[in-house]
């Protein structure tokens, strides 16, 4: 079981690092090439059809893989699936073809809209067999269907920005040409591996019995959703294009920095499910994942911040580098809190507990709202990235507040270690030296000895890092 987990990791992290590696080829060549109006505009239409797709998916994404981690059949499942996307995407792009005379001053952005719209639809009808494929733990096979797009994008993009043909018109077209490829890979590949028959079956009361089994994952869909893109859109209409244009570039690397985040989170809802199946938690081997985590996140905030300005300012001719530097540092420091929240949220998720999971997406959502609403108009790109930080703080504050576990009550120890060891390192690298290098390995120094010192790095943590061996069920 060890063996399959550490090839499941592998391989969700060298698709990770080879889609982040993609889609940063991909930003760096239109934040480079387009100008930043341009390139706000197609950011702002990107967060409006991500919140927009997000919300149409009613929660049922997740649940399709508990669900068939658990047990359930697969063809059942994904039929029922594919019904709910197809039925929901066409309405959506019918709503916003039609909506394209209502917005007459809005005809610019609404026109990249709609003409991106087509490929993220394609994307979103792809989903069930992403998930199906996660909830069957063919990471593998997840891996294939996830990087078809960007490579397609990816290669098209560089193409044109070595032929200087790259236009706003040029790039819509390299999208669509890319997200439609995905779907088509997606729906060859998932039928072939798995060998399971696709078929576009109605069943009224197996869909509604799904419906109201994600009723309550929908509603934090619809609060993640908006917190997950409110900041961009809010900057975009309200601001500028061009704020945008910056501030996206900026939450664009923050997000590449939750790599092993995003690498380890796929891994978690089946573990877990199976897990808390059991009468016996392995509460040990939580804790020593969440030391883990804290040491990764903390690291990241260090490397990051360090490296920001010099290294961006060179690779983009002084467009996003200087200008970003508060709003990196603030986005930084939301890291930590993802890491803990998405621990916590699986494990509220596996035990069941939806409704506490829709409260506290509620309380998240209101807290960054009204920071966005206070904050943005005041200090701009560091006012979203002040308020987000703020809703990452409340959410884990309220997840802590609702953990039943009493051996977990100490996690928030390794946090405030390690965050207080990773800006200890920046300060002080920052204030001894002037050279990145010598800056980036002073303060790693700084910071891993201090990790030691604070007992958050242990020697016999080499000897214990593995994930427990007891969990029944685990596929072979």
């Amino acid at each position: 079981m060890k063996a399959k987990l550490l090839q499941n990791l592998s391989v969700n992290a060298i698709q990770l690092v080879v889609n982040q590696l993609l889609g940063l080829g991909i930003f760096y060549v239109l934040s480079t090439g387009l100008d930043k109006n341009t390139f706000g505009q197609i950011n702002l239409a990107l967060a409006i059809l991500m919140a927009a797709f997000n919300i149409l998916s009613c929660g049922i994404d997740q649940l399709v893989i508990k669900k068939i981690a658990a047990g359930a059949d697969v063809h059942t499942t994904v039929s029922l699936y594919v019904v709910h996307v197809l039925g929901a995407g066409l309405l959506f792009y019918g709503i916003l073809l039609g909506g394209y005379a209502l917005f007459p001053h809005f005809n610019g952005v609404y026109s990249i809209l709609l003409l991106i719209g087509i490929g993220k639809t394609m994307i979103f009808f792809s989903t069930p067999f992403k998930q199906a494929a996660n909830g069957l733990e063919r990471f593998k096979l997840l891996a294939y269907m996830l990087v078809i797009s960007n490579i397609v994008r990816c290669m098209g993009l560089v193409i044109l920005g070595i032929l200087h043909h790259l236009s706003l018109g040029n790039v819509i077209i390299i999208f669509i040409v890319g997200d439609v490829a995905e779907f088509l890979f997606c729906v060859f590949l998932f039928t072939f591996s798995t060998k399971t028959r696709l078929s576009i079956s109605w069943n009224r009361s197996q869909y509604m019995l799904l419906l109201r089994e994600a009723l309550p994952q929908t509603g934090v869909v619809l609060i993640t959703s908006a917190l997950s893109r409110f900041d961009w859109v809010f900057i975009g209409i309200l601001v500028s294009a061009i704020k945008l244009a910056e501030y996206s570039f900026a939450y664009k690397l923050f997000e590449i920095s939750t790599l092993p985040l995003l690498a380890i989170a796929p891994l978690l809802i089946p573990r877990f499910t199976k897990m808390f199946k059991q009468d016996l938690v392995p509460v040990d081997e939580l804790n020593l994942l969440v030391r883990a985590e804290m040491i990764v996140a903390a690291f990241t905030i260090l490397i990051l911040n360090i490296c920001w300005s010099p290294l961006i300012d060179g690779v983009t001719s002084g467009k996003y580098g200087a200008v970003n530097i508060y709003t990196v540092f603030i986005l930084s420091l939301c890291i930590p809190f993802l890491y803990l929240n998405n621990f916590f949220w699986t494990i509220y998720f596996a035990q069941g507990r939806l409704k506490m999971i829709l409260a506290s997406f509620i309380i998240t959502l209101a807290v960054n709202v009204a920071g966005d609403i206070i904050l943005i108009p005041l200090y701009k790109n560091e006012g979203a990235a002040a308020a987000f930080l703020a809703a990452c703080l409340v959410q884990y504050v309220y997840y802590f507040k609702q953990n039943k576990t009493p051996e977990l009550r100490t996690v928030w120890r390794p946090l405030v270690m390690c965050m207080v060891c990773a800006v200890i390192g920046i300060f002080a690298a920052t204030l001894l030296f002037d050279g990145s290098w010598t800056r980036m390995l002073t303060g790693t120094g700084i910071f891993v000895l201090l990790l030691i010192l604070t007992a958050q790095l242990r020697l016999q943590d080499l000897k214990t890092m593995a994930w427990p061996t007891h969990i029944k069920g685990t596929n072979p």
